[in-house]
């Protein structure tokens, strides 16, 4: 039982870190622009991730993205030595991509750590661990890796042409006013999006946890507590902002009007809002970079800082097998004491 609150706590510090890594997401455009500063911008941000909760709850009725993620791996071969090697390899990658400020995905390292410590623990590749993986669940989360930041690509691609013809003969100066003040709109939106995505992934590695420890029988029958909990994780993780990546997403791949913070906002909600639906747990970091450069590329590609781009490209790539790689050394020095 000690190990399994162990694992709790864990969980909700990987939730806050999670908030605090992310909190660029919401914020980047909004702050560039100067629509709010950077502490009304996380105020603002931190208040719509925790209000998703009652979104999902009340209005959607269910949290399929939790259940996605707990459902992953093979029931069989979940331990809490699995999950806390993968707790601990996400915790490492998603602070070590915060130091450099690069802004990866916590869906993704979350993914990667809890099915590398899962492969170690069914006797690695060499062995039968790759049939301890869940394809139907975890293949499409694959596939929206390029999915979803894609989507938000070409969604605000169109909306920011779209606006563009719709405003044309407008007055510049009053329509930047009403920009301004529908940004606060957009953006509350991507972090209504943005909570109701990541704070349901912890849900699931604890009710996986509990199902391990005989607590609950079925993911499903997550505590109310849990779920309550998870969601004022990342909302504090979010006021702490992340302002590292915050600079990265906000100056570095394009810079970003008012109404271009609109258009990017408004396609990455409903990239998110879309993806949660389906219960595929995306990255909100891939779905608002996208959108960024969906709305750059609608002035030229140069607007693009494309060099920037390419490097984000990696990181994505890199954060499942690496944090799968750090899940599984971490798993087998567990082994060595439990």
């Amino acid at each position: 039982m000690t190990f399994l609150v162990i694992i709790i706590l864990l969980a909700f510090i990987f939730d806050y870190i999670n908030g605090f890594h992310d909190a660029a997401n919401s914020i980047a455009t909004i702050v560039s622009t100067k629509v709010l500063t950077p502490f009304q911008a996380v105020l603002w941000a931190a208040f719509f991730n925790f209000a998703a909760y009652f979104i999902s709850k009340y209005i959607i009725g269910e949290f399929k993205i939790g259940n996605t993620i707990a459902r992953s791996v093979l029931e069989d071969f979940i331990t809490l030595e699995v999950i806390f090697a993968g707790l601990v390899a996400a915790i490492t990658w998603n602070i070590l991509t915060w130091w450099f400020g690069i802004p990866s995905s916590s869906s993704h390292t979350l993914l990667g750590g809890f099915m590398g410590a899962a492969i170690a623990n069914a006797g690695g590749l060499v062995s039968e661990g790759v049939h301890v993986i869940n394809y139907e669940k975890v293949i499409p989360t694959f596939l929206f890796i390029f999915a979803a930041p894609f989507i938000g690509f070409v969604m605000a691609f169109l909306i920011t042409l779209a606006i563009v013809h719709i405003c044309k003969k407008a007055n510049p100066h009053r329509a930047d006013r009403w920009f301004r003040k529908l940004q606060l709109v957009s953006s509350a939106l991507f972090s209504l999006g943005h909570g109701g995505n990541d704070a349901q992934k912890v849900m699931g590695i604890i009710a996986a946890a509990m199902v391990a420890q005989g607590i609950i029988d079925d993911i499903t029958q997550i505590p109310g507590w849990v779920a309550f909990c998870c969601f004022v994780a990342i909302a504090l993780g979010t006021l702490s902002g992340g302002w590292k990546i915050v600079k990265t997403m906000g100056t570095r791949i394009t810079k970003v009007t008012p109404l271009e913070g609109v258009s990017a906002e408004t396609a990455g909600a409903a990239t998110l809002f879309l993806t949660e639906h389906l219960g595929i747990p995306v990255s909100t970091t891939h779905t608002i970079t996208g959108s960024i450069i969906g709305v750059g590329a609608t002035k030229r590609l140069s607007a693009v800082r494309w060099g920037v781009t390419v490097n984000l490209l990696w990181a994505w790539i890199l954060t499942i097998p690496v944090s799968a790689v750090i899940a599984a050394g971490v798993f087998y020095i567990v082994k060595l004491f439990v």
